[in-house]
């Protein structure tokens, strides 16, 4: 997970740090979303992970405590191979079936049309665009807002 997570720190967009953490960092940060409770999820083959995925407070005053932020990674050897979509799928389960009633996805770059196309096809809808809120890579860059009901959404008090 630290190398997957690693490279797109160092080449990509979807996070807006700009050094990759070491193992220790992330197994730390691991720790404390599955204290939490929250879900986290691997794709393994061959003893290899090739992507995960994990649910993660959207904010954390009490009243956002049934909406979760999504996060999915995948090996840049293990792209276009149906992971990211597996996992986000497993992961919107998962999070329904503990109770959460809304996931939010912040995407890095509003040109990120595989992010942008993964979350559509699993039923999030854009929610906004925050424009030019990160300077990664020596440019500005936007970031998509896209949510997805959960369970009864909004339909029934929790």
């Amino acid at each position: 997970m630290t190398a997957i997570y690693g490279h797109w720190v160092a080449h990509g967009l979807a996070s807006f740090e700009y050094d990759p953490p070491d193992v220790a960092e992330m197994a730390r940060r691991h720790a404390a979303i599955t204290e939490a409770g929250y879900p986290y999820l691997l794709a393994e083959a061959d003893g290899r992970v090739l992507g995960y995925a994990y649910a993660s407070a959207y904010r954390t005053r009490p009243a956002y405590r049934f909406a979760v932020e999504d996060s999915i990674y995948v090996a840049p050897d293990a792209q276009r191979r149906g992971i990211a979509h597996a996992l986000l799928g497993a992961l919107i389960q998962a999070c329904t079936a503990q109770g959460f009633r809304l996931m939010v996805a912040v995407i890095g770059d509003s040109a990120n049309a595989p992010s942008i196309g993964l979350h559509a096809a699993l039923g999030f809808n854009r929610a906004g665009l925050l424009p030019g809120i990160g300077w990664k890579h020596g440019r500005w860059v936007d970031s998509v807002l896209m949510t997805r009901p959960l369970g009864e959404g909004q339909a029934s008090a929790p």
